[in-house]
């Protein structure tokens, strides 16, 4: 019988959870390896992560999470196709055949935080059948003190259950699959994936929702810090790089991927990250590449040789969507306390497949506030199941509107407050194509972004001339250092400028088409930063 198995199981009898087997407790993560491999959930890599498979799933299923319809969140919420109601009666059946499921198995339990802040930190007890999704939440969440064990509370608890399925013609769900969050009961229900990302963003959910109650705004974003203390702010969906670089080594790194921003400054809310691994380079990427080789790192769907277990992170034949979730202790310049001041600049990542933003632009306030309304990308063929060879617009509110409790305009009002009151410079940086559109341009070099980023950060392009992009009035610098003038306005890098005219007003008129369900509920002025298509001259 393996060690540290915890037997008083008094604190489960709360949430129902009766007769289970044995039950793991804040094991450690070598006790929680040797119990991985010994249940052949996935195999040790010869330089030390833990590699598993998610089988069906690999990634997140966003038509399958609900939100409990109750009385106390009812008026508050989002409701759509970004969250799907659910019934109270619906998630207590379902709860309760989750428990009866429960009886006689082993679970893992990690008691956790999300939120580096004190004042708004959540206590989160998190429940698995699996050791490796114990890792997991020991990699992405933030560790309490021993002291702070004895007497943790949580205020909220997470059970994941990867192998029970749910049955839609009784429970109300469009598949097997369900991601539930029950705001009143502050209990998360996760069932029928194995992607350990459900777990990780039903908690940035439950955040978007609590927070702005207290004037923080969450934000899907990544944070660093420079060595004058002037704080960033990276903005992106998935691909747009913003994990890549926030990575930077010359800029001490606050998270990766989801912040809080109060009247004190910026908090991250987790002590991990989660990056995209697909063709990880480490010339280009040389702080996540290392993570891949630390015992700890859990990594997903990546393809390791069975007889070296050497890994080759540029095989898709899993999924394009490999992941690495690891301690973001493994970066090592990144922050000891996840906090920090107020930012001084914010950046809006994109990956333009269309081949018509350029490579980076300041913004107006009013256009800051569109842009993150609008939260612009395009996914390409083979990143995105169902996509053809044409690459597609993707707007997502607030550059996250699938983990948006509450309707964007709430977040966009916030945002706009604190940038006008902090007097925060925004820009938009396409990390994308030029040169054409995805299949005959290019992309634009990770080293050109970098060297762009580096500029506005330290305020060299403050100094240096701006004109007017034509169809979308961006104010974009004439000359970047270690930038080619060119690069800087896109249509010069197509060969044939006429296409490329056609393309940006196709894109401008996306863009106007979508922000027609917010147009009603923002400020005038804000419609005011959007594409100049269809304004007088």
């Amino acid at each position: 019988m393996p060690g540290n198995v915890m037997h008083n199981n008094y604190a489960l009898e709360e949430q129902g959870i009766l007769n289970p087997g044995n039950v793991y407790w804040n094991l450690s993560t070598p006790a929680l390896y040797e119990e991985a491999i010994r249940r052949q959930e996935g195999v040790m890599a010869a330089e030390g992560p833990l590699v598993v498979r998610t089988g069906q799933h690999t990634g997140r299923s966003p038509n399958d999470k609900f939100i409990v319809r109750e009385s106390s969140s009812a008026n508050e919420v989002w409701w759509g196709k970004v969250n799907y109601p659910i019934s109270e009666h619906r998630f207590e059946a379902l709860h309760a055949r989750m428990l009866a499921y429960m009886q006689g198995r082993d679970v893992f339990v990690q008691d956790y935080y999300a939120g580096a802040d004190p004042t708004y930190q959540l206590s989160i007890r998190f429940i698995t059948e699996t050791a490796w999704h114990s890792i997991f939440v020991r990699n992405l969440f933030i560790e309490p003190s021993r002291q702070e064990l004895a007497s943790f509370v949580p205020d909220f608890t997470v059970i994941a259950l990867p192998n029970f399925h749910a049955k839609p013609e009784i429970d109300g769900t469009h598949s097997d699959v369900f991601i539930v969050l029950n705001f009143a009961r502050k209990l998360i229900l996760i069932g029928g994936t194995s992607y350990a990302g459900e777990i990780k963003k039903s908690i940035f959910t439950t955040l978007n929702y609590l927070l702005p109650h207290h004037r923080v705004l969450p934000m899907h974003c990544a944070a660093n810090v420079g060595h004058s203390g002037d704080v960033a702010l990276f903005f992106g969906l998935s691909g747009t790089g913003k994990t890549t670089l926030s990575a930077d080594s010359k800029r001490t790194l606050i998270g990766d991927d989801e912040h809080g921003w109060s009247d004190r400054g910026i908090f991250n809310f987790e002590g991990g990250c989660y990056a995209k691994l697909i063709r990880l380079s480490k010339e280009a990427e040389p702080e996540i590449y290392q993570t891949t080789q630390r015992f700890g790192s859990i990594l997903e769907n990546v393809v390791i040789n069975p007889l070296t277990r050497h890994l080759d992170l540029n095989d898709a034949s899993i999924t394009e969507n490999t992941r690495g979730a690891y301690s973001i202790e493994y970066i090592s310049n990144a922050s000891s306390t996840g906090m920090t001041g107020h930012p001084q600049n914010i950046i809006f990542l994109t990956a333009d497949a269309l081949g018509v933003l350029p490579p980076i632009a300041r913004l107006t306030n009013e256009q800051a506030m569109y842009h993150f309304l609008s939260g612009y990308t395009a996914k390409v063929a083979g990143t995105e199941k169902g996509l053809g060879h044409e690459p597609q617009a993707v707007f997502s509110a607030c550059f996250g509107a699938p983990f948006m409790a509450l309707h964007p305009s709430v977040y966009a009002a916030l945002l706009g407050q604190k940038i006008e009151h902090h007097k925060v410079k925004v820009w938009l940086v396409n990390t994308g194509w030029t040169g054409g559109t995805y299949g005959v341009g290019e992309r634009i070099p990770i080293k050109q972004t970098r060297a762009m980023l580096t500029a506005a950060l330290s305020g060299a392009l403050d100094e240096i001339p701006t004109k007017i992009n034509p169809v979308f009035g961006f104010h974009v610098p004439v000359h970047c250092p270690g930038v080619s003038d060119e690069l800087l306005t896109p249509r010069l890098t197509w060969s044939d400028p006429d296409a490329y005219d056609i393309q940006a007003h196709k894109l401008a008129e996306m863009f106007v088409e979508n922000f027609k369900q917010f147009a009603d509920g923002v400020a005038p002025q804000v419609l005011l930063g959007g594409p100049m298509v269809g304004k007088e001259n």
